[in-house]
């Protein structure tokens, strides 16, 4: 089927105070990082929330486990995409946003004070499981609503700007997350880490939920085509399910990349590099560090001042591949916390300067009334399929193969596809935002 031209739906105008976008910056970031914050720090402690849900004889058993219960999370990614993109596209994007985080409170309490094995049984290990996937459930539409509602919150000419404070908020989340595990490593004994201290974060991103619903409850709606025939999800895939499948494989490279250098490689650093824990968490704020400044830059200076996406999003994603195969080489020839730093600084500094261009790149090509639906159904698959089983997929492949460099190949293999999504992506740039209510703008300028 011949896919449409995306047409115009209403909106709010773009002539926002500074103000006004300066409290949805804030509002929408701050509520972006608190909840990544959650997913960060399961990552770095999976091997105690192993150990104390899952008491398995196996020495890798408890860890691949946990990092099963990290990706059963990405399970319920694509649905929380269709029904919270639905309800964003339907009811608005702040009634979404706020959803997102209640959903999230409740899978973080759940992790933060469920009980271990030891005195509940298997009780214990269902409850986090279905934390897991409340969180994806939260997450699923988080993404798309909150990237959304901040590049309808600014003018066609500040769009990078907008959307940069995303990629902002997940580093602020890798930071926060590196810091809180290395603090905790350092200054309790191993038996108090094990027993509760790995809880701490999660009940530290638990109190903080409600300041965050009660700032996003405040937040002014973009979006203001409520009224619906037909659902998002079935426009969506009746009318753009080709750009929809070759959003969700451009998204492969760089969500693997984020998963296996942000939320792996303390892991792989520990059990496969024999450093030391404490020292692995630098290349979390190193990660995280690299992802601010980057976003920052390209929001502020580069994406902005350029007529068209992809060809920045091509050029990082394979200058970030051609990256990979001698970093990995490196690092195993002489693992050490310098090496591992800079390769995961320059890595993900690549990885964040393209993926401003990503997001842009999918949210142009589809119409406002469908527009948080498409991309949270592109970035959940996506991120599901190749970013939240990577870190299960790789420590299994290290345990079949005994090869170092398998989290390399996973890494090649998922950039080469998303290069090839790339290069059939249609791109356009419309300018929605500035349409006033009831009245459709001339057709968008196509570029491919």
């Amino acid at each position: 089927m011949q896919e449409a031209a995306p047409p115009l739906a209403q909106a709010v105008p773009h002539a926002r105070p500074a103000s006004a976008q300066t409290r949805t910056i804030i509002a929408t970031s701050a509520g972006n990082a608190l909840e990544m914050f959650d997913f960060t720090v399961f990552s770095y402690f999976a091997g105690l929330i192993g150990k104390t849900f899952f008491p398995v004889d196996s020495g890798s058993g408890p860890l691949l486990l946990a990092m099963a219960t990290f990706g059963v999370g990405f399970v319920m990614r694509p649905l929380g995409g269709i029904l919270i993109g639905n309800y964003a596209d339907r009811a608005g994007r702040r009634a979404a946003l706020t959803l997102t985080i209640v959903l999230m409170m409740i899978g973080t309490g759940a992790i933060a004070l469920t009980p271990g094995y030891a005195q509940i049984g298997v009780a214990a290990p269902v409850l986090v499981v279905i934390g897991r996937l409340l969180q994806g459930l939260s997450a699923g539409g988080e993404i798309g609503a909150s990237t959304t509602f901040l590049m309808e919150s600014g003018p066609l000419a500040r769009r990078g700007y907008m959307v940069s404070w995303q990629a902002v908020s997940q580093g602020v989340a890798a930071v926060m997350g590196a810091l809180s595990g290395a603090v905790l490593s350092a200054t309790l004994s191993p038996d108090a880490l094990a027993n509760w201290g790995w809880r701490v974060p999660f009940v530290f991103g638990l109190a903080l939920g409600p300041v965050g619903f009660y700032i996003r409850r405040r937040l002014d709606e973009t979006h203001v085509e409520t009224h619906r025939e037909s659902s998002a999800f079935r426009e969506v895939v009746g009318q753009y399910l080709g750009r929809t499948v070759l959003g969700s494989l451009m998204l492969v490279g760089s969500t693997s990349m984020l998963y296996i250098l942000v939320f792996y490689m303390p892991a792989y650093a520990v059990r496969t590099l024999h450093l030391p824990m404490t020292t692995s968490f630098l290349a979390g704020c190193a990660s995280g560090l690299a992802m601010i400044v980057a976003a920052l830059i390209s929001g502020r200076w580069i994406i902005d001042r350029l007529a068209r996406r992809k060809p920045l999003f091509a050029a990082t994603s394979l200058a970030s591949l051609v990256c990979v195969y001698p970093a990995f080489r490196m690092l195993i020839a002489a693992p050490s916390v310098t090496t591992m730093v800079v390769i995961v600084t320059v890595v993900m500094g690549l990885v964040t300067l393209g993926s401003l261009a990503f997001f842009l790149l999918v949210m142009e090509a589809f119409p406002a009334r469908v527009r948080v639906t498409a991309l949270a159904v592109i970035y959940s698959v996506g991120v599901s399929l190749f970013g939240g089983f990577a870190q299960f997929n790789v420590t299994w492949l290290l345990h079949r193969t005994g090869d170092p460099m398998s989290p390399a190949w996973y890494l090649l293999a998922s950039g080469a596809l998303s290069l090839l999504a790339l290069w059939r992506f249609p791109e356009q740039r419309v300018d929605d935002s500035a349409a006033p209510a009831g009245v459709r703008p001339e057709s968008p300028i196509q570029r491919t």
